[in-house]
């Protein structure tokens, strides 16, 4: 090999990156006994960003696109090292490529149980697990402070941290937040959106953008998950007002079209769906309050009362008939 090949080689005509496998966030080009030669080229591809560092100092950034590396494409270059519009030589920087590739599918969760402060139980521990996403959007901050002169960063690389720091955002989100911890475990969805914009700023100062966030799981105490359960009961017995008067509705139009029909028609369909309710919400209300194990010895039989029109045994608080819809005195 000649002398003239030789130098030729050291030399760098063309500088890209192309990606050899998934989950790598950061590249360090190879430059040991390299230069880069005044007006080469540089591609930087979609979903890619490029840096040059000098000594140390993030100096030109550059999005995709390809670019001929002179004096007036590295002007910040061009300032640290003070050449003046005529240089022409070769030189040597170090250059780093970012992928900006969304990456999808990270998983959170809580190794073991945190300490969460409510304001309406106090301290509770808990466990929760999910899903994320994100992109790296800040290739000079991701450089500064996570990935520095490594030849390769991976997305396994930043898990531990990211992890970290998603459950300590976490317990931030629950104290600053005003909402009791139990409405929050009710809607996983309300709960993910409120730690996001927990997260989002700390996901920013490492020079990437949250695109995702979801919780898929939280695992409380037996206790507080019994009361969870109750809450949830109470709710549904609440909304038991609104299908009685769905069911009245209902009823008009069937009695309408019954035999005989008129207002004893109508009475009695109203009657019906009224008396239907009130036997519903009874069962409810008897179901979410009656011990466990079954009754004591002695416990009274659920009130009754036979209907003086059919004979069949309503509610005792029954105004109408479910059978017959006989108006009951």
């Amino acid at each position: 090999m000649s002398l003239r090949d030789f130098i030729t080689k050291q030399f760098i005509d063309v500088i890209e990156w192309v990606e050899p496998e998934e989950g790598i966030l950061a590249y360090r080009y190879p430059m040991q006994d390299r230069e880069i030669q005044n007006g080469g080229k540089l591609t930087v591809r979609d979903s890619q960003a490029a840096i040059f560092v000098n000594e140390g100092k993030v100096a030109d950034i550059f999005g995709p696109g390809l670019y001929t590396l002179t004096t007036e494409t590295l002007p910040i270059l061009t300032y640290l090292r003070n050449w003046d519009k005529a240089f022409k030589s070769p030189f040597k920087s170090d250059v780093y490529f970012f992928s900006a590739r969304m990456q999808t599918d990270q998983h959170w969760g809580t190794q073991n149980p945190v300490s969460i402060r409510d304001k309406e139980f106090g301290a509770i521990r808990l466990r929760g697990f999910g899903i994320y996403s994100y992109h790296l959007s800040d290739a000079k901050s991701f450089y500064s402070k996570i990935s520095g002169t490594r030849d390769l960063y991976r997305v396994a690389d930043l898990e531990g941290q990211l992890r970290n720091t998603i459950i300590a955002k976490m317990t931030d989100a629950f104290a600053a937040s005003q909402v009791p911890f139990l409405d929050m475990a009710a809607n996983q969805g309300a709960l993910a959106e409120k730690i996001s914009e927990t997260l989002k700023p700390a996901f920013t100062e490492y020079g990437l953008t949250l695109d995702t966030f979801v919780v898929e799981n939280l695992s409380l105490p037996d206790e507080l998950q019994k009361v969870l359960d109750q809450r949830i009961s109470m709710n549904m017995l609440g909304d038991m007002g609104k299908y009685t008067q769905y069911q009245v509705a209902q009823s008009i139009p069937i009695a309408a079209a019954n035999e005989g029909g008129g207002a004893v028609g109508i009475g009695a369909g109203l009657g019906a769906g009224v008396a239907m309710g009130q036997a519903m919400m009874e069962a409810v209300k008897k179901s979410t309050s009656a011990p466990s194990g079954g009754a004591a010895p002695g416990t009274p039989a659920a009130e009754t009362k036979f209907c003086s029109e059919c004979g069949k045994p309503i509610p005792r608080s029954a105004k109408f008939c479910p059978e017959c819809g006989k108006p009951q005195v």
